[in-house]
């Protein structure tokens, strides 16, 4: 068993102090870096420049047609974070694409399984669990063998989340993209009462609970506030636009910031 694979709890991770974590997703990274043969922006680099900056972990997506991270960076992410005790690597995509030799090769402490087709230019939807159920079951049952913390990409849900733990998974990943299209309007409130009972539903069936996609800044405070025993978040696009105005360490800080704002207990960041 992987002994960084934190034991599943109703909150936030204790190895965060019941806060939850920051996992730098750096796809983004890979994408600029990408348009030239000149490795500038190094992911590797960035990382560590996260990592020093109090990110909790790093997540990449590699994708059959390597627009964006490699196999080879997948190997040098996972060698910069067995160096970060403290932190936590997470391998996300579709199982039944490019994901599973990576992760059998690399066991990181975290797998979250994404049905994105092949050429699709970025996640917009989760499992269809009645359909893709039993095709997922071997994989997350392999994971596990393996010492991999199994997350599921989900839609908000309620109804679905019994299912991804009757599969064998640890943890949901909430697809928030529809909660932040509706951030600062009026269908905020409405669509957050969606990902509240999702996320009670979650955690009632004893799932972990992480979220992601489209948040940013100025939604995540909110997010957390109303959605309570989020364990991760992660976060590429926005945090790395951010980081084009701010730098990656101030960029990390400030949205470590963001979630402490929210859960210190007297309401103050430390």
């Amino acid at each position: 068993m992987n002994p960084l694979v934190a034991p599943e709890a109703g909150c936030a991770s204790s190895r965060h102090g019941g806060r939850t974590a920051l996992s730098v997703n750096v796809n983004r990274v890979a994408l600029l870096r990408n348009t030239r043969p000149l490795d500038i922006p190094n992911v590797v680099h960035i990382a560590t420049l996260a990592l020093q900056a109090g990110a909790d972990g790093i997540t990449v997506h590699p994708r059959p047609d390597e627009r964006h991270i490699r196999p080879q960076d997948v190997h040098e992410l996972h060698a910069l974070v067995q160096r970060w005790p403290q932190a936590e690597y997470n391998i996300e995509g579709n199982p039944f694409h490019n994901l599973m030799p990576l992760v059998r090769a690399l066991r990181p402490q975290q797998c979250t399984l994404v049905p994105d087709a092949a050429g699709q230019a970025t996640s917009d939807h989760g499992w269809d669990l009645d359909a893709d159920g039993p095709r997922l079951r071997p994989l997350i049952a392999e994971l596990k063998t393996l010492g991999v913390r199994v997350s599921l990409f989900m839609d908000p849900l309620p109804g679905a989340m019994h299912k991804a733990r009757e599969l064998g998974a640890d943890r949901v990943e909430l697809y928030t993209e529809s909660y932040a299209r509706a951030h600062g309007t009026p269908a905020q409130a409405e669509r957050l009462d969606v990902y509240v009972r999702a996320a009670e539903a979650a955690l009632a069936a004893g799932l972990g609970l992480n979220a992601g996609h489209d948040l940013n800044r100025a939604n995540l405070g909110d997010f957390l506030r109303a959605v309570r025993g989020v364990q991760e978040v992660s976060i590429g696009h926005a945090l790395v636009a951010d980081a084009l105005e701010f730098g990656i360490a101030e960029t990390v800080r400030l949205y470590q910031r963001c979630i402490r704002l929210v859960q210190a207990p007297d309401g103050a960041a430390p």
